[in-house]
């Protein structure tokens, strides 16, 4: 019993000095072949990548691919990363990158805005119309509605909690060009949630 509890006191020492250590030193390690360091940035932003790549390529299997593949670009490309920005935006910025390439693949990039609508709508089943009985689902499908660009920005700077700066970096545009897409998104969202009887969001 002793050793038992000797074991969780060092995972447990392991565990928080492994959280002490920033990302932007994880990535110098990683640049040097540190496994363990890889394993612990992956182990801090996976979930993140894959939460933003799957709003933009909407397919389970595919997000998973893409963040096995960001990762990989990671563990190869560490010690190209300057410090310009925030590990977190680095990564969402080769994830964009990752999903976008995809899609253009699997020649879905170019799709207009009424087509989007016309997808969330074909889906209205009676199952779909019960799912979005609470207000995060109502939120959730007025989201899918807007443009892919307003819907980037949308998932950037309130699921990701981006500045205006990060999410220009992320997509390559300018700051003026990110506060554009927000009002527009804003004002867009705002009308949808009305629509769908949720005035309270809409402000």
């Amino acid at each position: 019993m002793p050793n038992v509890i000797a074991i969780n006191a060092a995972a447990k020492k392991h565990i928080a000095a492994a959280r002490e250590i920033s990302d932007e030193m994880l990535l110098q390690a990683i640049a040097k072949g540190d496994r363990h360091a890889m394993h612990v940035l992956y182990s801090r932003h996976n979930v993140r990548v894959y939460r933003f790549v799957l709003r933009i390529v909407r397919d389970t299997s595919v997000a998973e691919d893409l963040v096995s593949q960001v990762f990989l670009d990671v563990w190869r490309t560490a010690r190209q990363f300057q410090g310009r920005s925030q590990v977190s935006t680095w990564l969402l910025s080769i994830a964009r990158f990752k999903a976008l390439t995809s899609l253009r693949q699997r020649r879905h990039e170019d799709i207009e805005q009424e087509d989007v609508l016309e997808i969330a709508d074909d889906s209205d089943t009676p199952e779909a119309s019960l799912d979005r009985a609470s207000t995060s689902a109502i939120l959730r499908a007025c989201v899918a509605k807007l443009s892919p660009a307003h819907r980037e920005i949308i998932n950037l700077v309130y699921y990701h909690e981006k500045s205006v700066e990060e999410a220009g970096e992320i997509i390559g545009i300018p700051q003026s060009t990110v506060k554009t897409r927000m009002f527009y998104a804003r004002k867009q969202l705002a009308d949808l949630l009305k629509g769908a009887g949720v005035d309270s969001l809409a402000a």
